[in-house]
């Protein structure tokens, strides 16, 4: 007997019996596999990080995950990475136009349903493929920090703080029991290291992370600093003992 599925995996504008799109799921799963990335919203700004595992002769100076989208607008990715930088690209244009057009900061959810929309297209026509990547996107616009996640099937929805990528159900369930609203830019830092260590095979170190901010008081994006991270990390075994276990 033939798998329920076979078949309908193999066009994308063709639902299953069941009501179900495999491609899409294919992607998303393909998300579920990469690895973890956090985004943070506090009352000081945003921290977006993710965990990055360089080969032993790579040079990784620059973060391959996480990427400036405009002056004030960030975004760390899960899953397919030459599918995050297309999108990437695509905001940047998406962004530069509207300022060249509006002549004002984009905001972030204006970015978020921009690129859904687009991943949404790419679940209904045929000879393209779903995108295999989930975005964090975080941002200040007009003193407001805003944090807006987008997936593979075209979803779109703001959260106070969010994990995606290998092990996030057991981040975001970490985030859920720790998180507060009322938390500083350097509380939420040692908030998404302690949510890196809690899914990383790495538990020492710091070389496998990448952290940037948005700081609600210059609306800017800004990478963390090695030194940084370094102290956000042992602040996050001081006050996370259990979860680095």
């Amino acid at each position: 007997m033939l798998p329920a599925q076979q078949g309908y995996d193999r066009a994308i504008t063709v639902f299953s019996p069941d009501g179900r799109l495999y491609q899409v799921e294919y992607a998303i799963e393909t998300v579920r596999r990469g690895t973890i990335a956090v985004g943070i919203k506090c009352k000081d700004g945003i921290i977006i990080a993710v965990e990055e595992k360089a080969r032993k002769l790579q040079i990784s100076n620059t973060a391959q995950k996480i990427f400036q989208i405009d002056d004030h607008v960030g975004v760390a990715a899960a899953g397919y990475i030459p599918d995050a930088r297309s999108q990437v690209d695509n905001a940047r244009f998406f962004s530069q136009s509207n300022k060249m057009i509006y002549d004002e900061p984009v905001e972030v959810e204006t970015i978020a349903k921009h690129l859904a929309d687009q991943c949404q297209q790419y679940t209904q026509y045929a000879g393209v493929r779903p995108y295999g990547v989930a975005l964090i996107l975080g941002g200040v616009v007009n003193n407001t920090p805003q944090l807006y996640l987008t997936d593979p099937s075209g979803t779109y929805i703001s959260y106070d703080a969010i994990a995606i990528g290998s092990g996030s159900e057991q981040v975001t369930d970490f985030l859920e029991k720790t998180y507060k609203k009322d938390l500083s830019l350097e509380e939420a830092a040692t908030l998404a290291a302690a949510g890196i260590y809690l899914s990383s095979e790495d538990k020492e170190g710091t070389n496998h992370i990448r952290m940037a901010s948005m700081k609600k008081d210059t609306g800017l994006y800004e990478l963390v600093s090695d030194d940084q991270i370094v102290k956000y990390a042992n602040d996050a075994k001081t006050k996370y003992p259990h979860e680095q276990k």
